[in-house]
């Protein structure tokens, strides 16, 4: 439920597109599209495999201070809605992390916001859990962003690929131009999302 709250109120936000995102979307994924739940065992090479719910506090509400009844009330023209969805991207930006999880070893699938390098050479970039935030749609609250950097560039990774990332988590909140992140992640590897029948020809070196 969290999720899919998230998602209906992100549709409603604007938000920029980059200049990296240049390739077309692939044709098996519609925006709002989230990967499937891990199968990866719980642990990977040290690192423990999570999902996106778990980088949000227990009984955390996205919608508390903004009740939907409200937004509901307002027509798409109307300038009150555009104030109301502005009102909560600031109150998402500040959204609570786990504290508990910082210095964790972490394990997570998602796609690919690139901030700086190009498709050959990725240096640093945001890990989002469905396809089209901050690029087809707003950013999603900053407990479900996570800040990644490389010092070893990721070759052939574009923009909304969907990829495995291991690493240390820590909690920390940057500013970015496609979203505020309430987490950074100190990259030790990364693959390709892989799903049946696909395939990815890219990798860290």
């Amino acid at each position: 439920m969290k999720r899919r709250t998230i998602l209906v109120l992100s549709l409603g936000l604007a938000c920029r597109l980059p200049a990296m995102a240049t390739g077309k979307q692939p044709p098996d994924r519609q925006v709002g599209d989230k990967l499937p739940a891990a199968s990866a065992p719980a642990r990977n090479g040290g690192f423990a495999t999570i999902e996106w719910d778990a980088l949000m506090p227990t009984g955390w509400d996205p919608m508390k201070d903004m009740p939907m009844s409200r937004l509901s009330r307002l027509n798409d023209g109307d300038p009150k809605a555009q104030s109301a969805l502005d009102e909560l991207k600031r109150a998402w930006e500040k959204s609570p992390i786990r504290p508990d999880l910082d210095g964790k070893p972490i394990r997570i699938a998602g796609f690919v916001v690139p901030l700086d390098g190009t498709a050959q050479s990725l240096t640093e970039f945001l890990l989002v859990p469905y396809f089209g935030a901050c690029i087809h749609v707003p950013p999603p609250p900053s407990n479900q962003i996570i800040h990644i950097k490389s010092s070893k560039p990721l070759s052939g990774v574009r923009s909304m690929d969907a990829i495995w990332v291991s690493g240390t988590l820590h909690t920390a909140i940057t500013d970015t131009a496609m979203g505020t992140s309430g987490y950074r992640l100190d990259l030790v590897s990364s693959a390709p999302y892989v799903e049946p029948g696909a395939s990815r020809g890219w990798k860290l070196r």
